[in-house]
């Protein structure tokens, strides 16, 4: 076994999960002990939570500054752990990916490792979610939960409540007008509303019922290659490191798996599969992606304003009409309704705050009416793609795949992506068998003393091919036009016209493609050509100031950690002198969470400061996609940091 005696007691319990004596062990609970929550903090939610926690360019002390001991602490090698499919993301994707993995593998010979950021399995999941039944369908044919006709959702009841009635209105102003639903949006009789982060937690158990070693907790932070620069693996994040930059007593240097092939699970904008997309050239030929903020609250509302089984989806006020997106609310559980606003990131005015957007929704009386005397329980916010089909990179490279949001497969006009995710796991799942499963055993493998785990990279096309032969493809085709319809000279007036007529009538029948632009950020115009936006002040009763809003999100990142949120040489006041002056601190109005913002400092020649709130963040990724200098990148903290959702 290599490196046995570089192990620390968070990697040893990793190598022991190989061992008969711990097969049938909840690991993923054990090694959930490293999370750094106490009960206390996840229940209140609002432990670290500030603003104005200036860091200085100088607050980092670069490598060749430090000790030879803490240079030599953050450079040991690494433990190596071998595995035959490393999926980095435990959401419905990536555990859709190894379930069908092991339900295909059923002599048990393959190894399948799930790695997750959260400190629970569904724990940074946010949706608004009406489920499509349809992937799920396929990974479970067999479910106890059909009805007697083999009719349903494989999901305990519980946890789904079917849609019994729908809207879909257009704001005008206090008026709420009726608009006929396009095809695409029906869900009466059909789908279900639920929260995604519990029925990803229920995946989470189903995937290690089949034998899927499941690990929350862990941040996987680099890609490790072969000298032929294909993916061989990936390292976990180091832990405790401070905000310093140099290790800590408890210091932990990360893990690197190492495996036949890596599956990028990481959801919307992965900070890995970014990487990936650009080293492999993957987007060439297809468009950039384009992206939405969505942002939502489940609340507890009077019996009396519940009606369960109940989704609506409204158009126009507040959102302007130069302005992309929506807002909804959805009825379930008992006396549960999820609200929330979609705002999409190509908006110009650098003056639009999402976060205060949604506010004035709230107030609006279709909503308010529904939400007055009710409680607040839970807030999320979360980047998804927008681009549809075409911004669907090339999903396989040397070693590897990506699934899911990822590589971008929401379905925009339907508001869905979690069954189109989902079923890109079961294709990717199907091609990695086939081309893995007639290889030796890791075993077998270590028995002959060989360390490498295929003889050439295994470059899977199959995947490529199986997704354009799919019914994902096929449904992104037809209404890959809608989206970008939006974009042209008459905004959301024209993007409504086109989208009823391609709906009804052309159903994506036509010769011709729309194109996106260049990027989100690109298109964010100097705050010269605006004038600034006076949002209302929160009530405290529909509409609430924002860090109210991020401590429901029981949020946490220890104080003393390296800030996790990049910009070039970690120098804040360069980053304030290109951005500041043309768009007047837009990140502090784009982030729905308070992480970044201005404060007044009359010794600057800008007469602001620019500060990192790195604690608030909720890992929504808004800021990587839309600032304007484009020098704001996101990186994962440390394993079990960030939000815990339940309900969303």
């Amino acid at each position: 076994m290599r490196y046995w005696n570089t192990l620390s007691s968070k990697e040893l319990i990793v190598r022991l999960s190989r061992s008969s004596l711990t097969k049938n062990v909840r690991l993923s609970s054990t090694i959930a002990i490293h999370s750094k929550v106490s009960p206390t903090d996840l229940q209140f939610g609002r432990r670290n939570l500030s603003y104005s926690r200036v860091l200085l360019q100088s607050s980092e002390v670069p490598f060749d500054k430090m000790t030879k001991d803490e240079q030599l602490r953050l450079t040991e090698e690494r433990a190596i752990d071998k595995v035959d499919v490393c999926i980095v993301g435990g959401g419905p994707a990536g555990l859709a990916t190894a379930i069908k993995l092991k339900q295909l593998d059923t002599d048990g010979k393959l190894r399948v490792v799930v790695l997750e950021k959260a400190s629970d399995i569904g724990g940074h999941i946010v949706s608004g979610v009406i489920l499509e039944p349809r992937a799920l369908r396929e990974l479970f044919p067999d479910s106890e939960f059909y009805d007697a006709n083999g009719d349903g959702i494989p999901l305990p009841p519980d946890l789904v409540t079917k849609v019994e009635k729908e809207d879909l209105k257009y704001f005008l102003g206090n008026l709420a007008l009726p608009v006929p639903e396009p095809p695409q949006m029906v869900n009466k009789g059909k789908n279900y509303i639920a929260s995604l982060s519990q029925v990803t937690s229920y995946l989470g158990e189903k995937a290690e019922e089949l034998g899927v070693e499941v690990y929350p907790s862990v941040s996987v932070s680099e890609v490790i290659y072969d000298d032929s620069n294909a993916v061989i693996g990936v390292a976990t994040k180091d832990m405790g490191i401070s905000k310093s930059g140099v290790p800590k007593d408890n210091f932990e240097r990360g893990l690197e798996f190492h495996a036949r092939q890596v599956v990028f699970a990481e959801g919307c904008h992965g900070s890995l599969t970014k990487q990936i997309i650009q080293k492999y050239n993957l987007r060439e030929d297809r468009q950039n992606q384009t992206y939405g903020l969505g942002i939502k609250e489940v609340w507890q509302v009077k019996p009396e304003n519940f009606k369960k089984g109940f989704v609506a989806h409204t158009m126009g006020y507040p959102l302007s009409n130069d302005v992309y997106g929506g807002g909804f609310q959805y009825h379930f559980g008992e006396n549960l309704v999820t609200v929330g606003l979609v705002v999409g990131l190509d908006y110009k005015n650098p003056y639009v705050s999402p976060y205060q957007e949604f506010q004035k929704l709230k107030k609006h009386s279709y909503y308010s009416k529904v939400l007055e005397g009710g409680k607040c329980i839970e807030y999320g916010a979360r980047v998804l793609n927008e681009g549809g089909l075409q911004a669907v990179p090339k999903l396989n490279f040397p070693g590897g795949l990506i699934v899911g949001a990822s590589a971008g497969f929401m379905n925009v006009p339907k508001i869905k992506g979690t069954h189109t995710a989902m079923k890109s796991g079961i294709l990717a799942a199907e091609s990695i068998y086939e081309a893995i499963s007639q290889l030796p055993s890791l075993e077998e493998l270590e028995e002959n003393n060989i360390e490498k785990l295929v003889e050439e990279p295994v470059n899977l096309e199959s995947y490529e091919t199986a997704f354009k032969n799919s019914w994902i493809y096929k449904e992104l085709n037809e209404v890959r036009n809608i989206r970008p319809s939006f974009n042209t000279a008459l905004g959301g007036y024209g993007g409504m016209v086109y989208s009823g007529l391609d709906s009804y009538v052309l159903k994506g029948r036509v010769p011709w493609t729309f194109r996106f632009h260049e990027s989100d950020a690109s298109l964010t115009r100097p705050a010269s050509e605006y004038k600034p936006i006076n949002y209302p002040k929160p009530d405290g009763v529909v509409s609430f100031d924002i860090l109210t809003s991020v401590s429901r999100t029981g949020t946490h990142h220890d104080e003393d950690e390296l800030c996790h949120l990049r910009v070039p040489d970690q120098d804040l006041e360069k980053h304030s002198e290109k951005a500041y002056p043309k768009w007047k601190g837009v990140e502090s109005r784009f982030c729905p969470a308070g992480v970044y913002e201005y404060v007044q400092d009359d010794k600057s020649p800008l007469g602001v400061k620019f500060v990192i709130n790195s604690q608030n963040c909720i890992h929504c990724k808004t800021c990587d996609i839309k600032v304007p200098t484009q020098d704001i990148n996101w990186t994962v903290p440390e394993g079990g940091d960030g939000p815990k959702y339940s309900s969303t």
